[in-house]
């Protein structure tokens, strides 16, 4: 039975938070120095290199636990498979939209995620979504229009490059819901970091070309920035629920216009902003619902006699 979050320590709550806000810092330094990196090389070279430091990374992390080949045992290998491979194409589009969208906008766009695992869960997990929570999701939606209005951010193929970032990242989250309920999460994770290991290096490997001892550097930070957030992350997840801790994943907007107004100049309009603005209102409107719905499950199993 799920631990309610008002039963843990508030200390050890506090710690969790303060672990994820880290995280958000260390993964959006990751980002700006891929923005630096794929104005030069190509973002399936990029990816690739990247993917080398998770995998190692998350496999070192699996076997820690139990040896690999009993982790690879899966009661639903075709999602497992469907998983890694939605998880490294949200990497690959994540890497393009980089090339040409600044780094702030990219960010509000792609933190629609939340609202599109609503629609999503619906045919993939059946859930109901209520009249109210589809009222938030047209609003988040509302917001990333505005974003896109004309006069805001080139509608170019960067635009299109991070919608489809958020929708894979969606659909990942949703079917990772649905297995966890059959596998463990050391499962879970050696899948991702197989598969897209293999998915990376197999189309990688076709665009590489030396690099500049500068630009590798960058790259080797790419890596411990990878490993340093995903353990992080780990840790945090430790001590708190993901539903206690989601919310505060928005921090990464602010955090991104500041990285692009400080290592890139680029700063984001006040309509912009607006619509970012929306989207988080409605994305925490959306995670307010859900963990209200949680919680009342989990005070019903908790009635004697309820089945």
């Amino acid at each position: 039975m799920t631990v309610p979050a008002n039963s843990l320590p508030s200390d050890q709550i506090g710690r969790a938070i303060l672990l994820t806000l880290v995280t958000i810092i260390v993964f959006g330094i990751q980002d700006a120095v891929s923005k630096m990196l794929v104005q030069t090389y190509s973002p399936f070279l990029i990816t690739m290199m990247r993917y080398w430091g998770f995998a190692a990374f998350a496999l070192f992390m699996v076997a820690r636990q139990a040896p690999l080949r009993q982790a690879l045992v899966s009661r639903a290998p075709g999602w497992q498979v469907l998983r890694g491979v939605l998880l490294i194409a949200d990497i690959w589009f994540f890497a393009l939209a980089l090339q040409t969208v600044p780094l702030g906008e990219l960010q509000a766009i792609v933190i629609v995620y939340p609202l599109l695992v609503t629609l999503f869960a619906i045919p993939i997990l059946g859930e109901k979504v209520g009249v109210f929570r589809f009222a938030a999701v047209g609003a988040g939606f509302l917001g990333a229009l505005i974003i896109m209005r004309p006069g805001g951010i080139p509608l170019d193929w960067g635009v299109a490059y991070a919608l489809a970032s958020a929708a894979f990242y969606a659909i990942y989250i949703v079917i990772t819901r649905k297995v966890s309920s059959v596998d463990s999460a050391a499962t879970s994770l050696t899948y991702i970091a197989l598969v897209g290991l293999v998915l990376s290096s197999c189309v990688g490997v076709f665009f590489w070309e030396p690099m500049a001892w500068g630009d590798f550097a960058l790259v080797v930070v790419i890596m411990a920035t990878t490993c340093a957030g995903h353990g992080v992350m780990v840790y945090a997840l430790t001590m708190a629920p993901a539903s206690v801790l989601q919310p505060f994943n928005y921090f990464s907007l602010p955090w991104a216009i500041i990285l692009s107004i400080v290592v890139f100049g680029h700063w984001i309009d006040a309509i912009s902003l607006l619509g970012a603005s929306v989207i988080v209102a409605a994305g925490l409107v959306v995670m307010w619902r859900e963990r209200t719905r949680k919680v009342k499950v989990v005070k019903e199993e908790a009635v004697p006699g309820h089945e």
